[in-house]
């Protein structure tokens, strides 16, 4: 069988070496907020070139907590692209926000000319979605950010490692938010998230928010009694020490992997580039990091269903774009003022390349440990139904 993902050749190469980490996490004792953790916020920030690493439960929670310490909450309005996934809307709406969706350009990224439109009284936060391994045009959308006094808040759930101009995602933007889940780039045996900025008020914020919203407090008597003290409404969302061990075990391959990746993309552009596939642009300020390879193709779903004949299983990056789910369909689109919803699905017109895309993408299997006999077979057996 060929998945489109898998971990356990990894999993087996890194084994003595993660196994070893998490038998000394559990030896010492220590088990939240660590020095595994500390070291693991410093390392894995200092990577991004941000000054500032704060581990959380997850990317959601990232996208949540970052807007709240930005202010941006109840009567606010964030822009983002509705061709992501569900959790960068569920941390917008999880701080009270509301979402403005914006149609994709030809690289399947927010398309930056068409946000400007998009903004009104109540928008308070940009968040670019660096999606399937690359990174929007982040110069207009801080060009815009300024104007406008707006947040950036980069989704970087996608895009460890992925470079604009040379600079590294979640370094940019007031903050980024990043996720260790399974299948990333760069990721856990669980859930885990970080959030990068070069603020220090941001970072003491982000900080205190995650924590139950707590303080140290001296009692009456003067002295610490390592007590905390709630002095906001906060969250509970913690990167434990075992995942911290875990991913500084892992941080060193990482830029390794995103090679092996990218020798992997460049395979497939080779042998699909002059075919009825359709094959990702990489923009020309980008280095791609390809936490997936996503085609299109008019007869999607009966390749799918053929290639499963073969055993080899692939993926749809979205099916579903986020403004047609029913949870998410009374947001408004674009510049129209028109949600999804109440244009019944026939008038509103401001996401068309965001609809075809749904109608038309897939993905073929990425990640490090694929093998040229694998990629070969899949391109071998693609290349028979386009």
């Amino acid at each position: 069988m060929i998945k489109v993902w898998d971990y356990k050749k990894e999993y087996e190469l890194l084994r003595d070496d993660i196994l070893n980490a998490v038998d000394g996490v559990f030896k010492s004792g220590i088990l939240i907020f660590g020095p595994k953790v500390d070291e693991f916020e410093n390392k894995f920030s200092s990577y991004h070139d941000t000054q500032y690493g704060i581990g959380v439960g997850n990317c959601t929670d990232a996208i949540t907590i970052s807007l709240r310490a930005l202010g941006v909450g109840e009567n606010s309005e964030v822009i983002t692209t509705s061709n992501t996934a569900v959790p960068t809307v569920t941390g917008i709406v999880n701080a009270g926000a509301s979402v403005r969706f914006v149609d994709i350009n030809d690289y399947s990224l927010i398309d930056v000319d068409k946000i400007e439109n998009a903004i009104n009284e109540k928008t308070k936060a940009i968040i670019p979605v660096h999606l399937y391994g690359q990174m929007c045009e982040m110069d207009k959308i801080m060009e815009l950010a300024n104007k406008y006094k707006l947040k950036v808040i980069e989704d970087c759930a996608q895009s460890h490692g992925a470079t604009y101009k040379g600079k590294k995602a979640g370094s940019i933007g007031d903050v980024g938010c990043f996720s260790f889940y399974p299948t990333k780039i760069f990721g856990a045996y669980g859930d885990g998230g970080l959030i990068t900025t070069n603020d220090e008020k941001i970072h003491d914020k982000i900080k205190r928010i995650r924590f139950l919203g707590m303080e140290k407090k001296k009692m009456s008597s003067g002295h610490w009694n390592g007590k905390y003290y709630a002095v906001e409404h906060g969250a509970n969302s913690r990167l434990d020490e075992v995942h911290a061990a875990i991913l500084l075990k892992k941080l060193k391959y990482l830029d390794e992997w995103i090679e092996r990746r990218r020798v992997i993309a460049a395979k497939y552009e080779k042998e699909f580039k002059n075919t009825s596939l359709e094959i990702p642009k990489e923009h020309p300020d980008n280095k791609h990091a390809f936490y997936i390879y996503v085609v299109a193709h008019k007869n999607r779903d009966e390749i799918m269903s053929e290639l499963v004949k073969k055993d080899i299983h692939l993926n749809i990056s979205y099916p579903w774009p986020i403004h047609i789910m029913d949870a998410y369909n009374h947001f408004e689109c674009g510049s129209c003022n028109c949600s999804r919803k109440e244009s019944k699905n026939d008038n509103c017109t401001s996401l068309p390349k965001t609809d075809l895309a749904a109608k038309k993408i897939f993905s073929l299997p990425m990640y490090p440990t694929l093998t040229d006999e694998e990629q070969n077979t899949v391109i071998k057996e693609l290349k028979k139904l386009i």
